[in-house]
C-alpha cells in the first residue's frame, strides 16, 4: 500500500540528516529510508560523472527499497545531477537547491546573497543562475568550503580549528555586503552556531532543508501519497556505503537518538 512506502533521503555523508530532521518534525507519519555515501565523501571534490554514477546507484538502491520519492539532500548532487536523475526516473527526486533561493530571496533587503557550499556546487554556477531566474537584479556570492565536510564528518563542530577556519570562508562575503548567507550544503547547519557569532546578527543564515521539506509535503499531497495520522512510531532505516560504526557514532552526535542502527552497503 502506498502509505507504507518510505521517502527516499540521501547525500555524501552525515549532512542529509538536517533535512530527515526537518521532515520528521513536519510530517512525522512518515517512513524515511536514508543513505549516506561515506565511501566517497566529500563529493566536493569529485568530478561531474562520478557524482552521476553516485547519484544514479543510489537512487536505484531507493528504488529498490520502494522509495515513493527521493530527496538528493546534498547540494551538489543537486547542483550536478539532478537534471539527470529526473530524466532517468519517474519517481518524483526533489532537490534542496531551489527550496534554499527562494527562502533567501524572501529575506533579503539588499538582494547580495552569499552562498557557501564544496568546490564542485560553486564552480557548477547552479546558484546564481537559478537565482537570476526569480530575479535578474540578485548579485550571488559564492565562496567554496574544501575544509568543512570534512570538519562536521569528524564531529569537529566546536573549537578553535573550526572557528578560524570558518571565518577565513566567511570574510570575504561579509566584505561583499551580504545579507542573507544560504548553507549550501546540508552539513552546514550542524556548525550554524559558530557561523552566525562570526555573521553577527544582521546576515540571516538560510538553512534549505524547511523549505526543502514544504516541497516534499506537497508532491507527496499532490499525488496522493501523504501517510495518514496514525498511532504508533515509524521504523526508520539508515545505510552507509563506509563505516556503519563511524555513521552511526557521528549521526548520533548530531541528531541524538533518531538513528538507532545503520547497516553497511555495497552500491557498486
Amino acid at each position: 500500500m502506498p502509505e507504507d512506502q518510505p521517502i527516499g533521503v540521501f547525500d555524501s555523508g552525515v549532512g542529509g540528516l538536517t533535512v530527515v530532521r526537518e521532515l520528521l518534525e513536519k510530517l512525522p507519519h512518515e517512513k524515511v529510508v536514508y543513505i549516506g555515501d561515506t565511501a566517497h565523501v566529500p563529493y566536493g571534490s569529485r568530478t561531474v560523472e562520478e557524482l552521476k554514477t553516485y547519484a544514479d546507484q543510489i537512487v536505484r538502491f531507493l528504488i529498490g527499497q520502494s522509495a515513493k520519492l527521493v530527496v538528493a539532500a546534498c547540494n551538489t548532487s543537486s547542483a550536478v545531477s539532478l537534471d539527470y536523475l529526473r530524466q532517468q526516473y519517474t519517481l518524483p527526486i526533489v532537490g534542496v537547491i531551489e527550496p534554499g533561493i527562494r527562502r533567501a530571496l524572501s529575506l533579503t533587503n539588499n538582494f547580495q546573497i552569499g552562498v557557501i557550499a564544496t568546490e564542485t556546487t560553486i564552480k557548477s554556477g547552479a546558484f546564481p543562475q537559478i537565482a537570476r531566474r526569480f530575479n535578474p537584479q540578485v548579485r550571488v556570492f559564492g565562496q567554496a568550503c574544501p575544509q568543512l565536510v570534512p570538519l562536521v564528518e569528524s564531529g569537529e563542530l566546536e573549537g578553535m580549528r573550526t572557528e578560524k577556519t570558518c571565518r577565513g570562508y566567511l570574510e570575504p562575503l561579509l566584505q561583499a555586503g551580504i545579507d542573507t548567507l544560504i548553507l549550501g550544503c546540508t552539513h552546514y547547519p550542524f556548525l550554524q552556531p559558530v557561523l552566525q557569532r562570526i555573521v553577527g546578527d544582521k546576515v540571516r543564515l538560510i538553512d534549505p532543508a524547511q523549505e526543502t521539506v514544504e516541497e516534499v509535503k506537497a508532491l507527496l499531497h499532490q499525488t496522493g501519497k501523504l501517510n495518514p495520522v496514525r498511532e504508533g512510531c515509524m521504523e526508520h532505516q539508515f545505510f552507509s556505503t563506509g563505516s556503519s560504526v563511524s555513521f552511526l557514532h557521528v549521526g548520533q552526535q548530531m541528531v541524538g537518538k533518531l538513528v538507532q542502527k545503520v547497516e553497511q552497503v555495497n552500491l557498486g
